[in-house]
């Protein structure tokens, strides 16, 4: 179960400002976590690339997809098809590819396994198809890799890499969908209420140490 809670009395628009600020604090610690790219070897900067390329280029829209199935209002479920169509127009997994590429840093079997226990847990998480948990969920991604961004082209640039499509383009890009998934999440609230006994942040907590495990390595505890 998640160690975050929020107060039993905040309803509506209260409830939803106190979760994107919950959200909000965990990317900041996540972030504050990141090592110096100057103080890691070639293998662990290659490692995070991997690993990062391993769990987003098969599976963002395969969360996505599921994030939309899962939704039950129809004014979600519009902005959720907005992002896949981007995604899927703009062919966001070949931008990713190319960048892991031209860093050296393709995933090998070794870097999927090494996340694959982080990984099964989000996707059978994903598969239980909870609208508000779910939208969440994505709306945490959403944030966090939009921060994230600078870190994966320094690490690139220490690789002589200059490529950088793929983290420019979701360096701003994500902003806009950060903000359309918290919307989202009010919407879905609003018509999907989850239990009292739900817990709301499960999505969040799996993610996040999936997060942990691709930056420093798999099989960490320091998201716990």
């Amino acid at each position: 179960m998640s160690t975050i809670t929020l107060a039993p009395e905040l309803q509506g628009e209260s409830l939803g400002a106190a979760i994107k600020q919950q959200i909000s604090t965990i990317v900041d610690d996540l972030i504050a976590r990141l090592p110096n790219p100057k103080s890691l070897t070639s293998e662990q900067r290659c490692g995070i690339i991997a690993r990062y390329t391993a769990v987003l280029e098969g599976n963002f829209i395969y969360w996505m997809t599921a994030t939309y199935i899962a939704a039950k209002s129809d004014e979600v479920r519009p902005i959720l098809a907005e992002n896949l169509f981007e995604e899927v127009r703009d062919a966001h997994p070949v931008m990713l590819r190319k960048f892991a590429v031209a860093a050296h840093a393709f995933p090998t079997a070794n870097d999927a396994l090494s996340i694959d226990r982080e990984l099964t847990k989000v996707r059978l998480f994903l598969a239980k198809l909870q609208g508000v948990q779910s939208v969440l969920t994505m709306a945490f991604f959403e944030g966090w890799i939009q921060r994230f961004m600078g870190f994966l082209a320094d690490l690139a640039a220490e690789q002589g890499s200059s490529e950088r499509e793929y983290t420019d383009v979701h360096g701003v890009c994500d902003i806009t969908h950060t903000a359309e998934l918290f919307r989202a999440l009010t919407l879905e609230m609003a018509v999907n209420p989850i239990s009292p006994d739900a817990d709301l942040f499960e999505g969040v907590d799996l993610l996040r140490t999936l997060i942990v495990a691709i930056v420093q390595g798999p099989h960490s505890n320091a998201a716990a």
